[in-house]
């Protein structure tokens, strides 16, 4: 496998040197204590902007996010337990938000996800601080088999957006761990992923830097 370094310095060469490579990659991050005072509608929000952008144009979805948080009462998960079929067709024809039945039918099983992995930890929030570092993935997996619509990089964009240090599949980091035949099987797969969480954990130990910018800086160093 290619050492961080190789891939640090192919980077800043592909984009005006290693302060403008800095730039690029910062990720603001939390620690554990911060990411557990962040309440659970927050999380909920997060997850379904990520939901809503996948597959749509991402700016048409930050500019009608206020639409969204009036029209699901601003996440609260306890409330989104108690959407039945009549307001989910309200929901449905509502002009201020993107309507798609199955996204906002997935609104509600994802509410009950976000309290249930929270219940034993005080808060969805307790429960992503208190998960092993070395196992992303992991946590992606609990998230998408406890919900509904949040495989792909869903869980991972709305985790990263509260401040969760987690890398990202995007095309070009995809394309690198095949093209490096750093994964031997697809990332859908859980053999795939365990190839690529040892890969990012490998050159978290080798650089230092967190999986957020290992991932941007892997990303630059292609194409």
């Amino acid at each position: 496998m290619e050492h961080f370094d190789h891939i640090y310095r192919r980077a800043c060469e592909r984009h005006g040197g290693e302060a403008a490579l800095r730039q690029r990659i910062a990720t603001p991050l939390l620690t554990p204590s911060e990411l557990a005072a962040i309440p659970d509608d927050r999380w909920l929000s997060s997850f379904t902007m990520s939901l809503f952008q996948s597959g749509f144009v991402w700016q048409v979805i930050r500019n009608k996010w206020p639409e969204f948080e009036r029209a699901f009462f601003g996440f609260a998960p306890e409330k989104m337990l108690l959407l039945d079929e009549q307001h989910l067709a309200r929901l449905n024809n509502d002009e201020g938000i993107v309507r798609h039945a199955k996204k906002i039918a997935a609104v509600p099983v994802n509410a009950r996800m976000v309290l249930e992995l929270g219940r034993e930890h005080g808060g969805f929030g307790a429960f992503v601080a208190q998960w092993p570092q070395d196992d992303i993935t992991g946590l992606w997996q609990q998230i998408k088999g406890n919900g509904q619509l949040l495989g792909g990089n869903i869980a991972a964009y709305g985790l990263r957006r509260l401040g969760v240090d987690t890398f990202v599949f995007t095309h070009d980091v995809s394309a690198y761990l095949r093209h490096h035949q750093v994964i031997s099987a697809g990332l859908g797969s859980k053999k795939g992923m365990a190839e690529a969480q040892a890969a990012f954990n490998e050159w978290r130990r080798q650089s230092g830097r967190s999986f957020s910018e290992i991932s941007k800086t892997v990303a630059c160093s292609i194409g």
